[in-house]
């Protein structure tokens, strides 16, 4: 009769479970499910597990931003972010066979290897934000989209990508991303560009946004001049890439 019950219960909680999204000790916690049932259903059958305190519905398949959902809710502060945030948001130049997805987070985290088949991506902690800003300043979902996805709005992913350049992207493909974002929302903005501490990022800001007289270049080059003071940023990034920044473009 026990043994009955608990399997009753279970399909009352089957009922209820979202499909497409891996299901974590929590979320089974909250249908009555303990670690330990878990493990006992695994063996029966009732539950597929993944990895370490996740699992799926077996037969299920995995909806991309419903795992990515599942991990934003397990890492701190992990958003789509930068290149991928833009493309998803429209602004894009070339079209991958198969997207990389960038995320950031606030501390490193090995990203489970279950999720390689899924999805791929490239997980990044890079805090290019002072400490006053905000949580969530410039995070939303997307409109349609998964609810408990984070993706930065173009205002911040724009930041985010001239972060990654002459690391993970080419000054050019940066420029051609650039020169499409001309309806930024310029209160948002100025918002982030307040709270932004990375001089490289200012400077590019102001260097590119000028080059292409963007509506917000004159916002830009304020906060360049607020980080950057009077001498030149020069680096060489991992791609080997040049960056040669001058104070006042």
């Amino acid at each position: 009769m026990e043994r009955s019950a608990a399997r009753f219960s279970f399909k009352e909680a089957l009922a209820q479970l979202p499909r497409g999204s891996p299901l974590g000790t929590e979320r089974l916690a909250a249908h009555g499910i303990t670690a330990q049932r878990a493990s006992a259903l695994v063996r029966s059958g009732w539950l597929q597990r993944l990895g370490r305190g996740a699992y799926q519905l077996p037969g299920d398949t995995l909806n991309r931003d419903a795992t990515l959902a599942y991990l934003a809710q397990q890492v701190p502060g992990l958003h789509v972010a930068a290149k991928t945030a833009l493309a998803w948001r429209g602004v894009r130049h070339n079209l991958a066979y198969r997207e990389t997805v960038v995320l950031w987070g606030d501390q490193p985290a090995r990203l489970p290897n279950w999720l390689d088949p899924i999805v791929s991506v490239r997980y990044r902690v890079a805090h290019i934000f002072d400490a006053d800003m905000p949580e969530g300043l410039g995070l939303a979902p997307l409109a349609g989209g998964h609810q408990e996805l984070p993706v930065s709005s173009p205002e911040r992913a724009l930041l985010e990508l001239l972060s990654e350049t002459g690391s993970f992207e080419s000054l050019e493909e940066v420029r051609q991303l650039v020169e499409s974002t001309r309806n930024l929302r310029l209160p948002l903005l100025d918002q982030l560009l307040s709270h932004l501490s990375r001089i490289k990022v200012a400077r590019l800001a102001a260097l590119l946004s000028s080059d292409l007289q963007l509506p917000w270049a004159e916002l830009a080059q304020q906060h360049s001049r607020r980080l950057g003071g009077g001498r030149r940023w020069v680096a060489v990034g991992r791609t080997g890439e040049r960056l040669d920044l001058p104070a006042n473009p």
